[in-house]
């Protein structure tokens, strides 16, 4: 049963943590959306997807993001209480280091919880998620915007398209016009235009690119500047559309499962294993240290111990990244240097969380 002291320091942790993660969401969210509509620029997947792939790229992050929170919503919470005297003041009413270890380690195993479902499950579930999003999208001329009866732009200035019938699968066209402007070798500009009876769309076998194919009708070629047009009737003509550009490279190990990513002997496996397994004992060493971290002076300033939580953190992040790194080329083929250095920085923090409550011997008066 959980007495008032208790109820009343998990709602202070639950609403600091709380806030805490919406504001790194709101700065996430800010950085996200910038990388995929610079994406969509150039013409990776439809803008119809791009709130979709947005929230799963956020989601697959919270692994990541999730640590920090819990590590500067504890900060805050406890260098307020600090601060503000409250400590003192129920450590001279006899609350001692069970008194906050109790609430800590309720709101550490739900952080650690939810870590362990985003890391392991939730986060590569949202990455394939979002690639097969993407692969349908590209797939698919629907999710270009296009509708019958109407000029719409294809993706990555690929030209314009017009369609008198659409299927609801967005695969199969009726009556096509399709335009589309090419620049030659000599740096001139020719216009290519195309009209078919029919028409349908499809991919190459890794959807990196795309293809109109048009059947039964005639195609114009006119160089913009020049009298030397060129006309041809066709029974079948596949178009390029634009292809798709994406800086990222796609990192199938990580969108593995778990089960799968038990079977996988490979340095890119064993690594991303280590990551997924560690990151949750990365939560609890943040959230330990930040209890002796948190302990301020009433004239200390403010965000002085934010500073150097801040900085610890990044510092302890890449260090685990560089382990991770090793592991990934192959240098390392055991995981022990992350959790060994998990367990330093825990054992670190519960050593000096500790000494602030052991009894200190009294000084003897001095003749």
């Amino acid at each position: 049963m959980l007495s008032i002291l208790d109820r009343y320091f998990l709602r202070e942790l639950g609403q600091t943590v709380g806030a805490t993660v919406i504001v790194l969401l709101v700065i996430m969210a800010g950085t996200s959306f910038a990388h995929v509509l610079e994406q969509v620029a150039k013409g990776s997947f439809p803008a119809s997807v791009m709130f979709q792939v947005l929230g799963l790229n956020m989601v697959d992050s919270l692994s990541n993001m999730l640590p920090l929170a819990g590590f500067l919503g504890v900060l805050q919470s406890f260098g307020r209480m600090y601060r503000e005297s409250e400590m003192h003041v129920l450590a001279s009413s006899g609350m001692g280091m069970t008194g906050l270890l109790r609430p800590s380690s309720i709101v550490a195993v739900i952080m650690i919880a939810a870590v362990s479902a985003v890391s392991m499950w939730l986060g590569p579930l949202a990455s394939r998620t979002s690639d097969n999003l993407v692969a349908a999208a590209n797939r698919s001329i629907i999710a270009a915007g296009l509708d019958a009866g109407r000029f719409t732009e294809l993706p990555g200035k690929g030209g314009i398209i017009l369609v008198d019938y659409l299927s609801r699968d967005g695969q199969k066209l009726g009556n096509t016009f399709i335009a589309q402007e090419r620049v030659n070798k000599d740096g001139s500009l020719t216009m290519k235009m195309a009209t078919g009876k029919s028409g349908f769309l499809y991919s190459n076998s890794d959807s990196s690119n795309r293809y109109l194919a048009l059947r039964t009708g005639w195609q114009y070629e006119i160089p913009l500047g020049a009298d030397n047009w060129r006309r041809m009737q066709y029974v079948r003509n596949d178009s390029a559309l634009s292809a798709i550009q994406s800086d990222e490279q796609s990192d199938p190990i990580h969108d593995l499962d778990m089960a799968t990513l038990l079977k996988n002997d490979t340095a890119d496996g064993r690594a991303e294993l280590a990551w997924r397994t560690v990151v949750p004992m990365m939560t609890l060493a943040l959230l330990m240290l930040a209890m002796p971290l948190s302990r301020q002076t009433p004239r200390e300033p403010r965000y002085g111990r934010m500073l150097i939580a801040v900085l610890g953190f990044f510092l302890y992040y890449n260090l685990l990244a560089l382990c991770r790194g090793q592991l990934a080329k192959g240098h390392w083929h055991h995981a022990w240097p992350m959790w060994l250095l998990s367990l330093s920085l825990f054992a670190v923090a519960a050593m000096a969380f500790r000494s602030h409550y052991i009894a200190r011997k009294p000084r003897k008066a001095s003749a």
